[in-house]
């Protein structure tokens, strides 16, 4: 399969694009000799920012386009937790803080996909993410929440009526008077964009690489 570059500058072969071909092929093996290799000259949170991130997103992309089977996009997502799971963490800690409590789930429905693959990206930015699973009801899911004390909720909807819920579950957490930010995301509102203001969520993201730059933005975090 043909590796499409993962800049605009066309480079002949890099890192970048030899763990993307790693993680198409499923081979587990070489995507962790490749990620290893760039964190022993980077801390762990810049080599994943610089390999998993984009490759993930490269291959959100070309799903997304109809380029890859949804096989791939689910190995190489089980592929990048496993290989984050078996990195040491970084000696200053993560740019989000361990403190800052960020939570993700799929609303109603049970398809985990596109959670999944914001879930890897977020672990691989360095940001500590409680998975609330799949198949949550709106008070299950505002009352998990509370429990747990959740500063940023990301919930994917896949399904239109799911992604109506939404508006039922930001009453909820708002008439327990949480202070928790309600994250949209999920097939809806990529094609509606005006979806996510009628739901009253707190921001939308569209892809895996929003989700990073929103739970930064709401925990007062840029790094």
């Amino acid at each position: 399969m043909r590796i499409p570059p993962l800049d605009d500058r066309g480079a002949a072969w890099s890192a970048r694009e030899a763990f993307l071909e790693a993680l198409l092929d499923t081979d587990l093996p070489a995507a962790r000799r490749v990620l290893e290799s760039a964190c022993q000259s980077a801390e762990r949170s810049e080599a994943l920012d610089s390999l998993v991130v984009p490759a993930l997103e490269c291959i959100g992309n070309q799903w997304e386009a109809g380029e890859l089977a949804l096989s791939q996009v689910y190995m190489s997502g089980r592929i990048c937790e496993e290989l984050i799971d078996t990195l040491p963490p970084d000696k200053g800690g993560n740019g989000a803080g361990s403190d800052s409590l960020v939570a993700i789930g799929v609303l109603e429905d049970h398809h985990s996909l596109g959670k999944r693959i914001v879930l890897s990206v977020l672990l691989a930015s360095g940001i500590p993410v409680r998975d609330y699973g799949c198949g949550l009801g709106v008070e299950e899911m505002a009352g998990r929440s509370r429990a747990d004390g959740i500063q940023v909720l990301l919930v994917s909807a896949l399904m239109l009526r799911a992604a109506l819920r939404i508006k039922a579950l930001v009453t909820a957490v708002r008439a327990a008077g949480l202070a928790v930010k309600v994250v949209a995301g999920g097939a809806p509102f990529v094609f509606d964009r005006r979806l996510a203001a009628e739901v009253g969520a707190d921001a939308v993201g569209y892809n895996a690489a929003d989700a990073v730059a929103i739970v930064r933005r709401l925990l007062g975090s840029e790094q």
